[in-house]
């Protein structure tokens, strides 16, 4: 979604954890690694108790492995580290809502995109709020750290607002439950599961208003990650989302957890 813009400098400390998951293996089959955080974001991706990774994500990335008739796994890796463990030949596909961004595709090479989001204000339902940065001013603005909308936030609303990091959207969600902000800004996808749980019933979206989104930040949509000298394999995970799209395979995994079309038209 998106979502996490990765910090290209850490390169130590890179931590990876084998999932359960693997696709049935044949003589012939290619044999793929997908990395993705531990960090749950549901409906997204989320980690069960028993290890296993479940979700939008974790759906897709087992049908594109049938689609390609490859023998795959996903790995767990180290969420500040997961584009040096990339290209550390750690996995071989970042599939974890990364957002495309110009300053990514000087690094890693994205497949064609897989969904789109734009970033959206959650705030009590009780409270009105001109959503401009003379609007907050003075205001508390939480959002989760290394992501794009971070980036946004800080440019849009640095001098007018206070503008507090999160270092998990679930620590996010909590200070705006206790109070401790006034208001949080998050991918609207991402704030499905939260506005619908206890917690979020007296939350909802405030909209955009009169925010101006950078194109380059949310126009771009979501894809796949891979190293830059991965051709083939980029081909083939084009080839393969399309072909999950034009199947109708894609959007029967979609409407497992969400209510609107998320592919990129």
């Amino acid at each position: 979604m998106k979502r996490i813009l990765r910090n290209l400098t850490l390169a130590a400390s890179i931590g990876l954890s084998l999932c359960s998951f693997t696709a049935p293996a044949s003589a012939a089959q290619e044999k793929l690694r997908f990395g993705v955080a531990a960090e749950p974001y549901p409906p997204f991706l989320v980690k069960t108790p028993s290890g296993q990774f479940t979700g939008f994500e974790p759906d897709l990335i087992r049908a594109l492995c049938e689609q390609m008739k490859a023998e795959c796994e996903i790995k767990e890796v180290a969420w500040d580290g997961i584009i040096p463990a990339l290209i550390a030949n750690k996995f071989d596909v970042l599939f974890n809502s990364m957002g495309i961004s110009p300053e990514r595709q000087k690094v890693i090479a994205f497949s064609r995109p897989y969904y789109e989001t734009t970033g959206i204000f959650v705030a009590a339902k009780n409270v009105d709020l001109t959503l401009s940065p003379e609007g907050l001013k003075g205001k508390s603005i939480g959002v989760q750290g290394s992501t794009t909308n971070a980036e946004f936030i800080r440019s849009a609303y640095g001098d007018s607002a206070e503008i507090r990091i999160y270092n998990t959207q679930d620590d996010c969600n909590a200070d705006l439950i206790a109070g401790r902000i006034d208001v949080m800004f998050l991918d609207k996808l991402g704030d499905i599961d939260f506005l619908k749980s206890r917690d979020g019933l007296a939350y909802e979206e405030k909209g955009t208003g009169s925010v101006k989104m950078d194109p380059l930040q949310y126009g771009l949509g979501v894809g796949a990650g891979m190293r830059k000298g991965d051709v083939a394999l980029k081909s083939k995970i084009d080839e393969a989302l399309t072909q999950l799209y034009a199947s109708g395979k894609y959007t029967q995994i979609s409407e497992k957890y969400f209510p609107v079309d998320l592919w990129p038209h």
